[in-house]
């Protein structure tokens, strides 16, 4: 495997394993808490954050809009055991296929549905971001909105 992409996917884990710690300090009644109106409940926040390794993957390699709405649509993540599993999965399914890049495909522009259009390696580091950005978000929400500090260590 490509030591960059080891080291990416080091850091995907991280975030992976941090958000599973925080799901695991949770309850399935947290999953209903909707801290602003019209916005993300913590259960709608985790559906997506379980999804963001296998969805950001398929944009990664090309899926268009249509193939994108199906895999949502496909998902129905509604109690902590089964979003948990599902982030698992996931991240599996990035790991093994990241791993069988080459170099070219690794450096392979992919442009997303919406026109954006990255190397490979950039959609990985996209990833990195789009995980880390919704953990802090969902730990914001229960540490500010819910006085509920999971007391997770973030990074290593």
């Amino acid at each position: 495997m490509n030591p960059f992409c080891k080291y990416a996917l080091h850091q995907i884990e991280v975030a992976v394993t941090t958000i599973i710690k925080i799901i695991d300090k949770l309850e399935d009644q947290d999953l209903q808490k909707r801290p602003t109106a019209g916005k993300h409940s913590i259960g709608e926040l985790l559906e997506h954050i379980a999804m963001i390794c296998h969805a950001d993957l398929l944009i990664s390699e090309g899926s268009t809009q249509e193939e994108m709405i199906q895999f949502y649509s496909s998902m129905s993540l509604k109690n902590l055991h089964v979003i948990k599993e599902a982030l698992i999965e996931n991240y599996d399914i990035l790991a093994i296929r990241v791993s069988q890049y080459d170099e070219s495909e690794l450096m392979q522009e992919v442009t997303s549905y919406w026109g954006t259009a990255y190397p490979r390696y950039e959609w990985l580091l996209e990833i990195i971001a789009h995980l880390y950005h919704h953990r802090g978000q969902l730990h914001a929400m229960l540490v500010h909105c819910y006085g509920k500090d999971p007391g997770v260590m973030m990074f290593e």
